[in-house]
């Protein structure tokens, strides 16, 4: 279960970093209201899954599921380069959250 509720608050991550592109500077409402929401959601769960995971392995993983949707969300809806070199390192951010998934102890 903690690794599920780690798994959302890193969906929520995607969720309020692309927020942050339409929110303009959280000048737009509903973006900013949308975004301010998936900040505490994703916060407040990440907290929960604190509770028996390593900081370093929980913190780690929680930032490389929101680093890779973003950049993908980037790629695929925003037109930004996808490149080899730029595939690459995502594929290796993906393998850093599979190898401390995979050696975690929980």
């Amino acid at each position: 279960m903690t690794w599920g509720i780690l798994f959302l608050a890193g969906l929520l991550e995607i969720g309020w970093a692309i927020g942050l592109k339409y929110s303009a500077g959280f000048t737009r409402l509903v973006p900013s209201v949308l975004t301010a929401a998936s900040m505490l959601g994703s916060v407040v769960m990440l907290g929960l899954a604190l509770r028996t995971l390593p900081l370093g392995t929980a913190y780690a993983i929680w930032t490389g599921i929101g680093t890779i949707g973003t950049a993908i969300f980037g790629i695929m809806v925003l037109g930004e380069p996808a490149g080899v070199a730029r595939l690459l390192c995502i594929a290796v951010i993906v393998a850093g959250i599979l190898g401390l998934k995979i050696l975690s102890p929980h």
